[in-house]
Formats: C-alpha cells, sequence, structure tokens
C-alpha cells in the first residue's frame, strides 16, 4: 500500500489581490472589478468532460455536476473499462441511481476506445442513444489507460472511419507515451505525430482534442476547418502553469495529466478561451481520487474541480474583459458542436465571496477538491 504523506502547502495554488495582476510567478492574481452583488444569467451550461468514478465514490461526487450542469461528457476510463454500448447504458443507470431526487443532469456516454474495437460496436452505439462519442487514451497515457490504443494507425483505422460516417467525434487524450519524449512535450508532439496525419487521412472525422495545455494546440485548433475539431479546456490550465506543482513543496492535488506547463501556454490558452472564438468549450476533466491516493508515494494524477470550476471559469472572462463571451463558452459552443440542442434553463453566478471547503468526506476517505480551503468570489446558484 501507499504511504501516505502530509502536504502543508495547499495554499499557495492561487492568491487573489484587488486591482493587481502577476503573471510572472505560477500564481494568477486578478483583479475585483465587478461590483460586489453582481450577478450574471448564464444558459445551463454542460461539462464535455467529466470523470464520475463508480461506487461509493460516484455517489459522493455526482451531485456537485448535477447541480450547476445539465449535461456531461462522461470518461469510460473506469476497471474495467466501457468498451461496449451494452456497458456504456448500465454505467448509465447507476450514475442516474446516484443523482439527487429530482435531478435533470443527463449524462451522455462514451466509449473507451481499444486496439480490437469494431465498426459494428460504433452502429451499436448510435443507435443507442445515450452514446454520443468514443474516447482515445494512448495506451499508458493517464489514469487508467492501460487498455488503450497502441497503434491508431495500424488497428483503429476502419472504426474511425465508421465513426465518421456516424457523425461521431472521437474525443482525444493528446500526448504520446514515448518515454524517449519529455513530458512537457508530449501534447506537442502528439499532435505532429498523430493528429495531423489523422486528419489527412480522414477530414470528415470530428475531433476534440481534450485538455489542451500548449500554444501549440492551440495553432493546430485555430489551422483546422470550422466545425470539424474543438478542444475542451479545463479550469486548472487557464489558472495555474508548472510552477504550481512545486511552490512551497511538492504540490501533489495540483498534479494531473497533461500536466500543468509554462506561463506562456496559459496564457495562449486564455486568449483563445475569452476571444469568442467557437471552437474551445467547457469540459472541466474534474477527476476526484480518494486523498490518500493523492497524498503517496506514487500520487494519481487528476484535480477534482467541479465544485469551483464555474467560478474559476467566470474569473477568468473576468479579468480577460470578457465576461460578455462566457456563455457562449459554457453553454452554446459545446452543444453545437455536438449537434445537440442547447439547455433552456438558466443558472446565476453572483458576484459574492465563499469558501471552499478543505474536503468532501464520504464512507471511504476524503476528496480534497481545487483551491480547498480558498475563498472564491464568484458564487453559482441555481434560478
Amino acid at each position: 500500500m501507499p504511504t501516505s504523506c502530509s502536504f502543508p502547502c495547499q495554499r499557495s495554488w492561487i492568491s487573489y489581490h484587488p486591482s493587481s495582476i502577476n503573471l510572472r510567478s505560477h500564481r494568477f492574481v486578478v483583479a475585483s472589478s465587478a461590483a460586489a452583488g453582481m450577478e450574471l444569467s448564464l444558459t445551463r451550461p454542460d461539462d464535455w468532460h467529466l470523470h464520475l468514478r463508480e461506487g461509493e465514490l460516484l455517489h459522493a461526487v455526482a451531485s456537485h455536476s448535477a447541480r450547476q450542469f445539465g449535461r456531461a461528457i462522461v470518461m469510460p476510463n473506469l476497471k474495467p473499462p466501457i468498451t461496449t454500448t451494452e456497458a456504456a447504458v448500465a454505467y448509465r443507470q447507476s450514475i442516474l441511481k446516484a443523482l439527487p431526487e429530482g435531478s435533470v443532469f443527463d449524462p451522455l456516454m462514451t466509449l473507451y476506445l481499444t486496439d480490437n474495437t469494431s465498426p459494428e460496436e460504433i452502429k451499436l452505439a448510435r443507435q443507442s442513444g445515450v452514446v454520443f462519442a468514443v474516447k482515445l487514451y494512448p495506451a499508458g497515457a493517464t489514469t487508467n489507460s492501460q487498455d488503450g490504443v497502441t497503434d491508431i494507425f495500424g488497428k483503429c483505422i476502419p472504426v474511425l472511419e465508421e465513426m465518421a460516417k456516424h457523425n461521431m467525434p472521437l474525443l482525444v487524450h493528446g500526448e504520446v507515451t514515448d518515454p524517449s519524449v519529455d513530458i512537457f512535450d508530449r501534447e506537442k508532439v502528439f499532435i505532429e505525430t498523430i493528429l495531423e496525419p489523422l486528419l489527412k487521412k480522414l477530414p470528415h472525422l470530428k475531433i476534440v482534442m481534450e485538455h489542451i495545455t500548449t500554444m501549440e494546440a492551440v495553432k493546430f485548433i485555430e489551422s483546422c476547418s470550422e466545425g470539424s475539431v474543438a478542444a475542451t479546456v479545463t479550469p486548472q490550465h487557464l489558472i495555474l502553469n508548472r510552477n504550481s506543482l512545486f511552490q512551497g513543496g511538492l504540490q501533489p492535488h495540483n498534479y494531473c495529466l497533461p500536466v500543468l506547463k509554462r506561463e506562456i501556454h496559459r496564457e495562449a490558452i486564455v486568449s483563445a478561451v475569452t476571444s469568442g472564438s467557437n471552437r474551445y468549450f467547457l469540459g472541466t476533466d474534474s477527476a476526484p481520487h480518494e486523498r490518500r491516493r493523492k497524498e503517496c508515494t506514487c500520487g494519481c494524477a487528476g484535480i477534482y474541480n467541479a465544485p469551483v470550476a464555474l467560478s474559476l471559469y467566470a474569473k477568468v472572462f473576468e479579468q480577460a474583459g470578457s465576461l460578455d463571451k462566457l456563455e457562449a463558452f459554457t453553454s452554446f459552443n459545446g452543444p453545437d458542436f455536438y449537434g445537440l440542442p442547447r439547455n433552456t434553463s438558466k443558472i446565476k453566478l453572483r458576484k459574492s465571496s465563499w469558501k471552499v471547503p478543505v474536503s468532501y468526506p464520504y464512507e471511504h476517505g476524503e476528496i480534497v477538491p481545487m483551491f480547498a480551503g480558498e475563498t472564491l468570489e464568484w458564487l453559482p446558484s441555481n434560478n
């Protein structure tokens, strides 16, 4: 069993100070430009990249997403992974049972692509009405990716061709796993060696590049035909850079994959997302782990941000002077890309300070959220 350890430096993740900006360190220090009590009314957002896990962990976290989001694309990297339509339907039922009474949250399911996924399975998935995409994990790239693809060009082209016929998006964890490639370069190399050749071979395949982290990813997304390739963006990659992993000591709750990058990359992503482009949409990549699995000799990758995500996205857009573009990013661009109707209900974001809980306990432990114990400035609430 991994050995637990103590990390007392959580509060170094972020710092707010009125009317100041510090982009030289890991901290994203932002101005309070809106008056206290200001409200934003948004079409209810969707989360286009979410980990809900299973069992007791699922029951512990499902309500946090259901409270704020109308729908979510649910990741299939369970043990064992969700590789068939039948398994996706069963997993969806488990999620629905874990939701609070009266919840209208709609989990949109995905299949886990393997070397052995068949075109026939894609047909079943499309016919099911509950499976909306297929997820590509390069084998060994991240949590529970050991069953992922080992040779996309040699083993997956017939499946991808079938997906293109059915207009079913391929969701990409965009990193190579070659140990000779530096971990901070794996997204860039993936674009050069996998994504660009794949699009040349299958130009009609819809692709979502998940949780982009680099300026190279922004340039790639912008170079593609509008409506064919898009990207999800997480709160952590908009707010933190790689210094956040080491400030005041090793910070395990800031460890995610793809790993945080240099400040220049964070700035490029913020600029792209707040520009109003419809190529980018909300995907939290909220990834809960029990505390002992993060604070140990071989800690898990993943940041649990579901309770704070909307607050953080609002802060980023506020700082960029782009609050008028927030609703498109959170609520319009995603469903438009997937060909789904936009939500009709509303949610409010109120300019009001609130403190993030230090943890969320459940039967088998506790989950530490992003910005644990910190004070945030935008408070989401249902209309």
